[in-house]
């Protein structure tokens, strides 16, 4: 079939068309204006997923950001907050509502309360305004003042069950770790008391930087070494003595850029005497003590030697006592860790942080958002013409005419000519010209 054959057909039933089309555009007109109107009001809420927390210093990574906003937003619609959103609203003592459910009670529905927080969750919608953080809750009523407050309750619901279930979350695990931390504490506190008991029952005491008093001494004894020979006692400088070093270097210094007489030379000079004075003295004490150090007791090969024996004999234990230090710090550290995780969480389970930002209350919407009478009619208006289209076509078909020469080109039957009135003429000139097609010269 050509266009200008289908142009034929449906101008040949055009009339059927239009009713069919206003038809369709009236009835959903009408429909339109019975069906009750619902308003929507909207309430928004930020979630604070890039932020850190306020007291872990926790951050949701981008790959976990967008499955927790989509549990939030399940979770806005769950009968746990519609609940709360009933309660709020004092839903459950409206007689209306009582009425309206005795209506259509039927056993195994849940009872009253369930059958109102399906109320609220049927017409509440969640969805995360793109590229935001801003999650949008709207509430579908026929009365614009309750869709405003059923979702600013809904909103209000939602942030006190996060905080709570921040809470509920942060308290168990609390108790949790402090009760592993009471645990440590104890393995510590019995680590220490049979830490103590083989200190005392072997004689042997270790020190911060985990050495016994043995093993300390022959550091000290070794590295005296390096500086005595046998028989030869080599006393150690006094303080005084590096003092006058120093106070050399400095006269050295000055007495390049200052006179021989210069009051701050005669100074250091006269404190040199002194200091040379105090340093002879104590030289002389030490040389004292140090010939009586060697001409009673060992030499210091020997207390070496000796010192090194007792060492050895004692190496065994010394190995148990540090590991059993070893275990001590261990459980302390965990201890520390453990009850400083305990606090934290206890700290957390008491805050009222939710995550969340309030921002600003839902308003009482003035239009209604159903129903849209222009898309509903215009859409109504589509689906006549094209249902008109449909008839015409099918029409048509069932009972079949010749409209045109071109039509007996499907016969077969030759066309031996076209006779054509002066109007119809016309009228076919005006038609082919309006198509784009040249209009033919006059006969």
């Amino acid at each position: 079939m050509s266009f200008l054959q289908f142009f034929r057909v449906l101008w040949a039933h055009r009339l059927l068309i239009i009713l069919s089309t206003l038809a369709c555009a009236s009835a959903a007109f009408l429909v339109a204006e019975l069906v009750p109107e619902r308003y929507d009001a909207h309430s928004r809420v930020m979630l604070d997923v890039m932020k850190p927390d306020p007291i872990t210093g926790e951050v949701i990574s981008n790959s976990f950001a967008r499955a927790y906003t989509n549990t939030q937003i399940e979770l806005i619609t769950d009968y746990r907050f519609a609940g709360a959103v009933v309660d709020q609203l004092g839903w459950m003592k409206q007689p209306s509502f009582q009425q309206a459910y005795e209506k259509q009670a039927r056993p195994g529905d849940g009872g009253f309360r369930r059958w109102l927080t399906q109320i609220v969750v049927g017409n509440t919608a969640v969805k995360l305004l793109p590229g935001t953080a801003i999650l949008d809750i709207s509430y579908s009523s026929t009365s614009p003042e309750a869709a405003r407050k059923v979702a600013d309750a809904l909103r209000t619901a939602y942030v006190n069950q996060s905080i709570a279930f921040r809470r509920e979350g942060a308290a168990s695990n609390a108790a949790w770790f402090r009760s592993q931390g009471e645990a440590l504490r104890r393995q510590l506190t019995e680590a220490q008391q049979r830490k103590t008991a083989y200190e005392k029952a072997n004689g042997i005491v270790l020190q911060d930087d985990w050495s016994d008093a043995d093993s300390s001494r022959l550091k000290a004894l070794s590295s005296q070494v390096p500086m005595s020979m046998p028989g030869v006692v080599v006393p150690q400088a006094s303080p005084a003595q590096a003092q006058l070093a120093q106070l050399d270097a400095q006269i050295a210094t000055m007495t390049q850029t200052l006179g021989p007489n210069h009051p701050d030379l005669v100074a250091m000079r006269n404190n040199r005497a002194m200091l040379a004075a105090t340093a002879a003295r104590e030289q002389a004490s030490a040389l004292a003590a140090a010939r009586a150090a060697s001409g009673g007791g060992q030499s210091i090969d020997g207390q070496v030697a000796a010192q090194q024996g007792r060492v050895l004999a004692k190496r065994e234990k010394i190995d148990e006592l540090r590991k059993m230090q070893a275990t001590i710090d261990v459980l302390r550290d965990q201890t520390q860790k453990v009850m400083g995780r305990a606090t934290e969480l206890g700290t957390q389970a008491s805050s009222d942080e939710s995550g969340l930002t309030m921002l600003g209350s839902a308003v009482a919407p003035s239009r209604p958002s159903w129903p849209n009478v222009p898309m509903i009619v215009g859409i109504a208006a589509m689906v006549g013409l094209a249902l008109g289209l449909l008839i015409a076509l099918g029409t048509e078909l069932l009972a079949r005419r010749v409209r045109g020469p071109e039509d007996l080109a499907l016969t077969g039957a030759p066309v031996i000519g076209v006779i054509v009135g002066q109007p119809a003429l016309e009228q076919r000139r005006s038609v082919l010209h309006w198509l784009g097609f040249p209009r033919p010269a006059s006969a």
